[in-house]
């Protein structure tokens, strides 16, 4: 049976076994997208599945299925289950025309239905195990029962026809478009004749009357064209119109274009023309790479309606690429003994090229020892390997150079080669040989590190690695391993360590050569080591006296020292020098001691210390030097007696002095220290008497004096004062004291005339007296000197300042101005007299002057007296007493707060001031008492006289290892000396090193030793060892040099320093090698040192012992016989070493002989080939397979390294072996999609060079490592919101990369949301509208395509589409209310804002865009319109003109909303604006009438409580609370008499009217309303009080305007006046209060805060000595706050002065001086603390001020009150 599709052909046969068996054989592949058309329904065949019939077979043509079928009449049944098909399952795939390796199940399924004997289906039913990749919105294993369907007659008699069987027809209920799958097509078998049946896999797209789904049909063909690689940009590939059979005006139409599935579009389609061309030149090993075929798919997108068609283009292969080796050339090793026939694999080359174009065959180069062997593996690939035809000979040809060809097979063919290097390893037959057997060498110590010392070199004819030489020290000491340095591979000796002379002199090492093979060889290197000069002397002291007398004679032994230099020779030889100019010298005594001695008298006053440095200097040739410094003190002696800094002391002391003043200080200083230089003062008694004035402090100088001094009796003083100094004897020195009195301003000036204790003076002017008429003289005297008895006169005070003058030094009392009549007859002059000292003093005089016209008058004038004052008022009186009261209170507080003031300071001074003797008797020759502690210090002083130093060496010897306390020699007898004396000298053994061996007994003098002695440790195998010390004897000093050789004992074996030696021969050593043994090692030494070796008999060696210069010997294997490692591998005997002591000691050790294989055995692979399999994506490091080589040799021989053989660069980059273990591990993860096998050459190499090759193949085993890739391929990204269901919005593809259940895959959408998915063919779908959409509810949709597939664990991936949606007008605005109320006050200017109307559109731009308009009103009704206006934008309602309420209470308008849209659409609301009434009315009264007269009205007297007079009305044009009206009584005559009702205006009496009221009563009524500010009116009213009615005419008569209130009597100034003065006593005496209970609390807290204040309080006079008044230093910087208070003596200062004086070290000369006292009568001040730099606070006590009476304005030396005030002290 043959049927047409789409121009191709296929046949089918059926065949039916007794098991229902039903084989299919294909004898042509049936292209996806055959069409089968006819009637309603397209059929669609994308996939054929078939398998070989034998499972082993790779290039089967037979499909088969397994199932169970039920033949006959009736029901029949078929059934097939994935459990049928273990091995059998589907292993290709022809899909979309591509066959691929498949993991495929076929879905399990039941198949019933029911056959007539006609054969024809009557009814059908099936249940589908659904498959994902053809269902996208079924989940996963999951089954689904269809209803019984009853397809159409026409469309299974077609089918029959076509294809001779029965179709089943499965379809869903109506959804998705009527997609529907077709699992399967099977033929009716129970007829004789045999008809093919198919398993294929149908899809259907049927339309019934219930299903109104968009107008969407695919095209079930698949175009295929060709293209060869390599064309031009934009070549021709088809004419899709003229294939379609569409007419060219439907491309653009229907807007056909072209979509690749790949992320680059490769085709274009030009709608014009219909031609698809390639974009850009195709390359396909650059598209396809590793691919047999290459085919790109493509789909065409055609819209209105939407049609999609499936493409492909194959690209076809040219031959444009040659075949290429990795490697231009390879390198191979090939061992000389490869026997014949061996394979040695090659590289194969890369050809990019398929098919007949890709790689065919090799070729190799002429030559007569290789040949070539291609072999193909399973995938097809050819590999090399190179035979071996011939035995290769080193010495014949040690290299061949080979061509290799490779050639593919395209017209003309292409090639590549490369060029194959044997190299030919040869066999190690030749053990290393050095240049010289001995090298010596000679370097300087202290070679800087790697120097080169020698450079060995052994040589080896074998090539490769047996050539290769390595050297190594052996029977080397540790010592000299880490002096030097061996390169491994150069044999250059370098220096490692530091090298000392004087450690080792000479070194002796072995050094051995070994090749690749394990030969070697010896050779002996000896290094003299050659002196240079880098050892500095060295100091060593050995006595000293660290202090010395000042008095000491000159040679004076210091201190004994040696210098040694471990250096020999001229670098060894010594010289030593003091530095600088030192009353020191050295002395040499013997071998390297010196004697440090003084060389002049010393004197500890001008040096008291000295720094000695002694220099040692070397002779080398750069000389080296060292330095020791010796500290020497000098101590003193007393030969220095103390010296005053001056002869004679003056000091000053102000007269009336406190007790204990200190006024100064005497200083004497001694050159001597110590007590020598501690110096006493004491007062030298004159005439046997003491001085009671004057003391002096012993210990500082101090100068006090004890009791006041008064100027006016002794004006001088004069002491001598002695300092001596602590020495014995002490020495001592005199000086004068002179002390002079300093006279004090102490006396006030004594008035004689006029008498100070007389009643006020009498004089008499006449009237006409002229100008300087003299009325009286002054006269007055002051006891003190000076400028203190300076006495100036001045008027004080007079009843007329202008009248008279006072002369200023004269006294005399005179007329200023002529007296005139004006003058008051009494005058009263008070004059002041004053001196001129500091504070100055004042006494004062009283003149009475009567000024008349004849003296007679004089008397009466005199005595006449002042007229009595007139009484005051009452008032008066209280007033004055009270003043008198306040003030006398206020007085009396002030009094007692100065009172209370007074006797605390009084306290604090008493308290703070110091007690001292009370007189000079108490201390001795008058000076102060005092403890001394003093610290008295013996100084020991050691003299050394060193007399008859012996420079003889002792010697003695001792065997090592002696015990303690055994005898060595005896020191005194060899010395002359007992033992007495010994121990009176105090002998001593010091020894040359820090550690003490020897101890000498001083009662005996024997010298025995302390610890045991070993040679061996203390000398190493040095020769003699000696111990040198020296015997020191004191008193005088004197010192023996003395050593002690410690003779060697044998006590040590040689002892071997490995106790197994191990050998390594080959087997081919030639016998009479020689082989060096490692030295055993003996610290003994002469004959108990290593004398021989012997070794265990054998019969392959014996031992020869050689000697070395040194005297050491060292042993040689020597072999006798020759070597088999196949007869004995291993030989062991030992080995002993002998030495020469009595009796011998001796030491063995084990010698193994290892013999060395000869390299004659190749690696074999337990497998040839090793196969696995592993999962992709795999981590790195994954263990894929081990392999694994032995080899029969031994050694590096059998050593097997393993590798990978670069026969593919992607093996090498995806795989990597452990060349050791064999263990093949991931470099990468693996990627099933990219490579499904790998086949990799590994080679095993052993030491030798031998190798042998085996193959791994790894199957990559699948698994879901992508997930589906979804690609947009067409997406409208906007929408109308008025787009009808069923609207396409995405086009997009599905794909997976995985295979099998791994890459099938499902899609579906995340959420719910107005869109559904289409599925259109394979892998392609739509995405589309499922209802109508609205974007007021949702403007843009983020729709999330999620694709899974069906692998396990499941993969998905999802792909965000946004799509917004455009927006139509189909909504109209709508305002947020349909009526809006608004508020405006009436009289509000025009233009403001009462408000906004506010109306929403939900579309969005222009269609959202509202605007606002009044609505105009009917005819003749404009009113309302033209009071306001809305904004047409923002819809804010404005007053066009003010209202008022009283004739517009409110109006309404209609306001309209449209909106952008067209057209557009709108809507209305009302706008109601309502005016508030404003209080813009006041009241207005009708009764009283406002512009009538004060309404009169007539009361009876006899009128009771609540009288109606009258009632006051009023209205008020407002409304509301604006127009209720309040009444209220503004004013009245009598306020209490009248009342007026709130809100009735009722005025009414308020009590009973009577007789005291008056008769005429005025009342003022206020009427106001409740507005906002309120608005008032008032009525006045006036009220007759009346005894009748009669009286009314004249009582109202009367006008109230002109009636006054009576007139306050005038009060009288003098009460004001005292008023005001209590008002301002009062107010200073409660100030004054509160000011000093302030200020209580301010001191208490200060106090609380601060430490206890360390007051200092001096009297006058305490600084004279200092030069207070004067000129004194202070230093560093201090604060002080003095009070100078009077002293208790005769004659006291009246009046305390207070200084505050900062003193710093920052000016000039840090001097300060005292102010001069101003004022007579200052107040007493409390004593303040001082400040000193290291404090942090300062207390500060408040001054009181000066009045100005205390001033004296005409004195030069004086400032005023308000001056002095303002001072600042600090």
């Amino acid at each position: 049976m043959e049927a047409e599709s789409s121009g191709h052909q296929f046949r089918g046969r059926a065949e039916n076994s007794g098991r229902g068996l039903i084989v299919i054989e294909t004898k042509e592949e049936i292209h996806a997208g055959s069409s089968l058309r006819r009637g309603r329904e397209c059929w669609l065949l994308p996939r054929v599945c078939w398998r070989g019939a034998d499972s082993a077979s790779r290039d089967g043509g037979e499909a088969f299925i397994r199932g169970h079928h039920k033949t006959g009449h009736g029901t029949s049944e078929i059934s097939f289950s994935r459990s049928e098909f273990p091995d059998e399952r589907p292993r290709r795939i022809l899909e979309n025309g591509i066959a691929q390796a498949s993991e495929d199940k076929i879905p399990a399924f039941v198949l019933k239905y029911s056959v007539s004997p006609s054969g024809s289906i009557q009814t059908s039913f099936i249940l589908i195990n659904t498959h994902p990749l053809h269902c996208c919105d079924q989940k996963e294993n999951t089954s689904i029962s269809s209803p019984v369907l009853h397809a159409e007659a026409e469309g299974h008699n077609f089918l029959s026809e076509m294809m001779g069987a029965t179709i089943i027809d499965i379809l869903p209920s109506g959804e998705r478009f009527g997609w529907a799958s077709r699992q399967l097509c099977i033929s009716s078998v129970h007829s004789s004749q045999k008809q093919p049946s198919f398993l294929l896999n149908l899809w259907s797209l049927h339309f019934n009357d219930s299903f109104k789904g968009p107008s969407i049909s695919s095209g079930a063909e698949t175009l295929r064209y060709s293209l060869p690689e390599e064309m031009e940009r934009d070549s021709f590939v088809a004419n899709i119109a003229k294939d379609l059979g569409l007419p060219l005006s439907q491309l653009a139409a229907r807007k056909a274009r072209v979509v690749s599935e790949g992320n680059e579009q490769l085709f274009r389609l030009n709608q014009n023309t219909g031609v698809l061309t390639a974009k850009e030149s195709l390359d396909r090993e650059e598209i396809c790479p590793q691919s047999g075929t290459c085919t790109l798919v493509f789909k065409i997108f055609f819209e209105n309606p939407l049609q999609l068609i499936r493409g492909e283009v194959e690209v076809r292969d040219v031959n444009d690429n040659s075949p290429v080796f990795p490697e231009k050339e390879m390198v191979l090793k090939i061992l000389e003994t490869a026997s014949p026939g061996s394979r040695f694999p090659l590289e194969s080359a890369q050809d990019k090229d398929v098919g007949i174009n890709g790689l065919q065959n090799y070729s190799l180069g002429p030559n007569p020892h290789f040949s070539l062997a291609i072999r193909t593996a399973k995938d097809g690939v050819k590999y090399l390997e190179l035979v071996l035809q011939r035995q290769l000979d080193r010495e014949e040809q040690g290299e061949l150079n080979l061509l290799l060809t490779a050639t593919d097979g395209g017209s003309p063919p292409r090639s590549g080669t490369a060029q194959v290097r044997i190299v030919v390893v040869d066999a190690n037959d030749n053990i290393p040989v050095f240049e010289r057997e001995t090298y010596e060498v000679r370097l300087a110590e202290n070679s800087p590190l790697e120097q080169l010392v020698v450079r060995v070199s052994a040589a080896d004819p074998d090539e490769g690695s047996n050539g290769e030489v390595r050297y190594t020290f052996t029977q080397t000491s540790e010592r000299s391993r880490q002096l030097f340095q061996l390169n491994p591979t150069t044999g250059e000796i370098r220096v490692a360590g530091k090298l000392d002379f004087e450690e080792a002199k000479s070194h002796k090492m072995v050094v051995k050569a070994t090749d690749g093979g394990e030969l070697s060889a010896h050779c002996k290197v000896q290094v003299e080591v050659l002196d240079v000069n880098d050892n500095a002397p060295e100091i060593a002291l050995t006595s000293l006296t660290a202090s010395i007398p000042e008095d000491a004679p000159p040679r004076t032994v210091v201190a004994l020292f040696s210098v040694r230099d471990r250096d020999s020779g001229d670098n060894g030889r010594t010289e030593c020098s003091i530095d600088g100019d030192l009353p020191f010298s050295l002395t040499p005594t013997f071998d390297n001691y010196y004697e440090l001695r003084t060389s002049a008298a010393l004197d500890r006053e001008r040096t008291a210390e000295y720094n000695i440095t002694i220099t040692a200097t070397d002779w080398g040739t750069k000389p080296l030097s060292s330095q020791e410094s010796i500290f020497v003190q000098i101590s003193d002696v007393n030969d220095n007696p103390p010296e005053f800094t001056q002869e004679v002391y003056i000091m000053s002391v102000t007269e009336n002095n406190s007790p204990m003043l200190r006024i100064g200080g005497v200083s004497a200083t001694d050159a001597d220290t110590g007590k020598n230089a501690r110096v006493n003062y004491a007062l030298v008694r004159q005439g046997g008497k003491e001085q009671p004035e004057i003391s002096v402090n012993a210990e500082n100088g101090d100068v006090y004096i004890l009791r006041p001094l008064d100027y006016e009796k002794v004006r001088a003083l004069e002491v001598t004062v002695r300092a001596a100094d602590g020495g014995s004897p002490p020495l001592s020195a005199q000086a004068v004291l002179r002390v002079v009195v300093r006279d004090e301003n102490d006396n006030a000036p004594v008035l004689l005339h006029p008498p100070p204790d007389s009643s006020a003076a009498g004089e008499l002017v006449p009237r006409w007296a002229p100008s300087g008429y003299l009325v009286a003289k002054v006269v007055a005297v002051d006891a003190d000197a000076g400028q203190n008895a300076w006495l100036s006169y001045e008027l004080a005070k007079a009843t007329e300042p202008g009248l008279f003058r006072v002369g200023l030094h004269s006294g005399e009392v005179r007329t200023a101005r002529a007296v005139t009549e004006r003058d008051a007859a009494r005058q009263k002059l008070i004059v002041l007299v004053r001196d001129r000292g500091q504070p100055p003093r004042s006494a004062t005089a009283t003149l009475t002057v009567a000024l008349v016209d004849g003296f007679s008058e004089a008397h009466l004038r005199v005595s006449e007296e002042v007229p009595a004052a007139e009484p005051d008022e009452q008032l008066t009186l209280y007033l004055i007493a009270s003043l008198v009261c306040v003030s006398a209170l206020f007085l009396a507080t002030a009094v007692a707060a100065v009172v209370v003031k007074v006797r605390r300071a009084r306290r604090n001074e008493t308290e703070t001031l110091p007690t001292f003797p009370t007189s000079a008797t108490e201390s001795n020759a008058g000076s102060l008492p005092r403890s001394y502690v003093y610290d008295r210090a013996v100084a020991l002083i050691l003299v050394l006289c060193v007399s008859g130093m012996r420079a003889e060496t002792a010697r003695y010897s001792v065997p090592e290892e002696a015990e303690r306390g055994s005898f060595v020699a005896n020191i005194a007898k060899d010395l002359g000396l007992t033992g007495e004396e010994l121990l009176a000298r105090q002998a001593r053994v010091v020894p040359e090193g820090e550690k003490q061996y020897l101890q000498l007994n001083q009662h005996t003098g024997d010298l025995v030793v302390r610890e045991q002695m070993d040679r061996e440790e203390l000398c190493g195998h040095s020769e003699p060892c000696l111990m040198r010390f020296e015997v020191l004897l004191e008193s005088p000093l004197q010192s023996f040099r003395a050593e002690v050789r410690l003779i060697d004992i044998n006590d040590h074996a040689p002892v071997f320093l490995n106790k197994e030696i191990i050998l390594k021969m080959p087997e081919s050593a030639m016998p009479g090698t020689r082989f060096l043994l490692e030295s055993a090692d003996d610290p003994d030494v002469g004959n108990n040192s290593l004398q021989h070796y012997s070794i265990s008999s054998n019969e392959y060696f014996h031992v020869y012992t050689q000697r070395r210069n040194d005297g050491g010997r060292y042993a040689e294997l020597v072999l006798d016989r020759a070597l088999d490692r196949e007869q004995e591998a291993e030989i062991a005997f030992s080995i002993t070493a002998v030495d020469g002591g009595t009796p011998p000691r001796s030491g063995t050790a084990l010698i193994r002989v290892v013999v060395l294989d000869i390299n004659d055995n190749i690696p074999v692979f337990t497998q040839t080939l090793y196969k696995v399999s592993v999962k992709e994506n795999s981590s790195q490091d994954t263990i894929v397979v081990v392999v694994s080589a032995s080899d029969l040799d031994a050694g590096t021989n059998g050593e097997i390294v393993y590798s990978i053989f670069r026969n593919s660069e992607d093996n090498l980059q995806t795989f990597k072996i452990n060349p050791e273990t064999g263990q093949i591990r991931l470099k990468k993860t693996l990627d099933y999609e990219e490579t499904k096998t790998y086949e990799i050459d590994v080679q095993a190499t052993d030491g030798g060079g031998l190798s042998t090759h085996c193959k791994v193949e790894v199957q990559v085993k699948d698994v879901n490592d992508n997930a589906p890739e979804v690609i947009i391929t067409s997406l409208t990204s906007t929408l109308s919101e008025a787009a009808p269901p069923n609207t396409v919005v995405a086009l997009f593809n599905v794909r997976d990369r995985d295979s099998g259940d791994n890459g099938r895959t499902t899609c579906e959408l995340t959420g719910e949301q107005p869109f559904r998915i289409t599925l259109l063919a394979a892998d392609s779908y739509a995405l589309v509208t499922s209802e109508t959409l609205d974007r007021e509810q949702v403007e843009e949709y983020n729709v999330t395509v999620r694709a899974r597939d069906e692998g396990t664990p499941a993969l998905s991936a999802s792909k965000t589409l946004l799509v917004r949606l455009l927006d139509v007008n189909d909504n109209a605005p709508t305002f947020t209310q349909p009526i809006y109320t608004m508020v405006m006050s009436e009289n509000e200017p025009a233009g403001r804002i009462l408000g906004r109307l506010s109306a929403t559109d939900p579309d969005s731009g222009e269609n959202a865009l509202v605007r606002y308009a009044l609505v105009p009103p009917p005819t003749g009704s404009l009113a309302a319109a033209s009071s306001v206006s809305v904004d047409a934008e923002s819809g804010i309602v404005r007053s066009l003109r003010p209202l008022d309420y009283e004739k517009v209470a409110a109006l309404e308008v209609t306001v309209r909303a449209a909106d952008g849209g067209s057209p557009p659409l709108s809507a209305q609301a009302v706008l109601r604006v309502v005016v508030r009434d404003e209080n813009d009315n006041a009241p207005v009264l009708l009764h009283p009438p406002p512009d009538s007269s004060a309404a009169g009205e007539l009361v009876p007297r006899w009128a009771p409580s609540g009288y109606l007079v009258a009632k006051v009305v009023a209205v008020d044009a407002d409304s509301g609370q604006n127009a209720w009206l309040s009444y209220e009584l503004a004013k009245a005559t009598e306020p209490g008499l009248f009342r007026v009702g709130l809100h009735s205006g009722e005025v009414r009496t308020a009590r009973a009217v009577t007789e005291r009221d008056a008769a005429r009563q005025k009342l003022i009524v206020l009427v106001r309303d409740r507005g906002q500010p309120p608005r008032s009116a008032t009525a006045t009213l006036a009220v007759a009080l009346v005894d009748d009615f009669s009286d009314a005419f004249h009582q109202l008569g009367h006008d109230p305007a002109s009636g006054q209130q009576p007139q306050v009597a005038d009060e009288e100034m003098l009460t004001t006046y005292l008023i005001a003065s209590l008002c301002c006593v009062s107010s200073l005496f409660l100030l004054s209060i509160l000011v000093l209970t302030a200020n209580t609390l301010c001191k208490a807290r200060v106090r609380a805060e601060l430490p206890p204040p360390s007051p200092i309080c001096y009297a006058d006079g305490d600084f004279a000595s200092n030069g207070v008044g004067s000129m004194g230093t202070v230093s560093p910087a201090y604060g002080y706050e003095m009070c100078l208070t009077s002293g208790s003596g005769r004659r006291s200062l009246p009046r305390a002065y207070c200084y505050e004086i900062s003193l710093t070290t920052g000016s000039a000369n840090s001097e300060f001086q005292f102010l001069k006292p101003i004022l007579p009568s200052l107040p007493p001040q409390h004593c303040a603390t001082a400040r000193g730099p290291d404090e942090q606070q300062e207390q500060d006590f408040p001054c009181v001020p000066v009045s100005t009476e205390d001033t004296a304005p005409d004195n030069g030396g004086t400032v005023s009150a308000g001056q002095f005030n303002a001072l600042s002290f600090n």
